[in-house]
């Protein structure tokens, strides 16, 4: 997918059926959507685990969600789709599909067909999620709801500018205001659809307020066409008290810029980063980001594996990540005691930085131009972004606690104020005569991935452990 959007064609490659046929199929479904699922989770304070899973051939698809169903009892599943799929490629993951299924690296689900679909979502008790990445996924949501899916992940911004290099922003934009505005019709039609917002974005040192702006901006679109469920999801950085005040944030600003009749779920993704290659701190790291889910209130966490570091995980990792993440739904497992008055403080600047970076676009009767020309005049923007279409002039850095800071907000309309505080704080690293830009980023990315005992009692990294105290 280059520089232009595919015509939506409902034939291509498996005919679809009718809207009205696909409504009807979703109300006879005997199985919750994932919007009452969530809702009677977050009224009961529950933590929901969603696994993320995905191979291209039918009969391995359906073998693994059978088999993490079993052995994990999760409570939302996921189809990962394919890259092929993802970019519109519909006749390359085709022919891959025919010929070597494993070489896919995820399910091909417009390949597949919707009665395929189907078929998945009626051998498993829990509903099903798509998650992939697509710029435009058109094709992609009309299929998946002709499946009986009903939940639904991405955005113009967040399924773009990681993955995409040339597309532009009003193709992302529009090809996902038409998922929106079909979400909104089901909606009077009295099917809700999650829409989950992909706040990690390139997942690597992304500081929380552009994390939450991004997705913040999306739900403002998706609002605008009718979208009534909204699951605002944020990735794990690392630090405890950040990531705890940054999932409480989106419940904040849910009530200070949506209709109060549309529901928002925090979600948290667990981290998505350079993974530990060693399994008791891999399965450590885990457990930190399920605290960190538990604390900040997030009605779903993504959980992730001990074999994250080596590649695709086995099923078999998989459940044992979802039985490690739902450890904290246990009152037992309350041990960890976080000082409120930090994370409150964490909270009142996350949010603040946030309005100061959507007040200029929220000033514009035409929210999506505004978001395009955003990002072409830079005050719009995220890190280490894939995307040409993006400036990626913002530079993030990890203070001596280990939190993501601004080391250079590039030409995001910060204050003064807000960027002295990011200066402020990363002045102990930066300060330093010693102190090298590309020996610093590279140690902040690989973060959990290679800190010997002696770098974490330099930068005095947040743990579940007592400082200074390591098994």
């Amino acid at each position: 997918m280059e520089e232009q959007t595919l015509a939506l064609d409902r034939s291509y490659p498996h005919e679809l059926p009718s809207p009205r046929e696909t409504v009807e199929y979703i109300k006879n479904l005997r199985k919750a959507t994932v919007h009452q699922t969530l809702k009677q989770a977050d009224t009961r304070g529950e933590l929901l685990v969603q696994p993320r899973c995905g191979v291209g051939a039918q009969h391995k698809m359906a073998e693994l969600l059978q088999f993490l169903e079993r052995e994990a009892q999760p409570d939302i599943l996921s189809l990962t789709i394919d890259a092929y799929t993802r970019l519109c490629q519909f006749d390359k993951a085709h022919t891959v599909l025919q010929e070597n299924p494993q070489n896919l690296n995820g399910y091909p689900l417009v390949c597949h067909g919707y009665k395929k679909v189907r078929e998945l979502n009626e051998l498993v008790r829990a509903p099903i999620e798509i998650r992939h990445g697509s710029p435009d996924a058109r094709l992609l949501f009309e299929s998946s709801l002709a499946g009986g899916i009903t939940s639904f992940e991405g955005g113009g911004i967040g399924y773009n500018l990681p993955y995409s290099k040339n597309v532009p922003i009003r193709s992302s934009m529009q090809a996902w205001r038409y998922v929106d505005q079909r979400c909104g019709e089901l909606a009077q039609q009295g099917i809700i659809v999650d829409r989950e917002l992909f706040g990690t974005l390139t997942a690597v040192l992304i500081p929380p307020s552009i994390a939450l702006s991004m997705t913040l901006l999306e739900a403002l679109c998706a609002v605008r066409e009718g979208v009534k469920c909204l699951s605002i999801s944020y990735c794990q950085g690392g630090h405890i008290v950040q990531d705890i005040a940054a999932l409480k944030a989106i419940r904040k600003m849910a009530s200070k810029y949506l209709p109060p009749d549309v529901e928002v779920f925090p979600v948290l993704h667990q981290f998505m980063g350079a993974f530990p290659a060693t399994r008791h701190d891999a399965e450590a790291l885990i457990l930190k980001g399920a605290v960190v889910a538990k604390k900040g209130q997030a009605t779903k966490v993504i959980n992730k594996t001990y074999e994250e570091a080596l590649g695709v995980p086995t099923p078999q990792a998989n459940a044992l990540g979802i039985w490690t993440t739902r450890i904290v739904n246990s009152a037992i497992s309350d041990f960890v005691k976080v000082d409120s008055a930090e994370v409150d403080e964490e909270v009142h600047w996350i949010l603040r930085e946030v309005e100061e970076i959507v007040a200029p676009i929220l000033d514009h009767a035409d929210l999506y131009r505004a978001i395009e020309q955003g990002f072409e005049a830079g005050i719009l923007d995220i890190p280490f972004s894939a995307s040409r279409y993006a400036q990626s002039s913002v530079l993030p850095m990890r203070d001596r606690s280990g939190a993501i800071r601004y080391h250079n907000p590039g030409r995001l309309c910060l204050s003064e104020a807000t960027r002295r505080r990011n200066t402020q704080l990363l002045q102990y690293t930066t300060g330093s005569p010693s102190f090298s830009l590309f020996k610093k980023l590279t140690r902040d990315i690989m973060y959990f991935s290679n800190l010997s005992l002696q770098d974490v009692v330099e930068v005095g990294v947040s743990t579940l452990t007592p400082r200074g105290v390591w098994p």
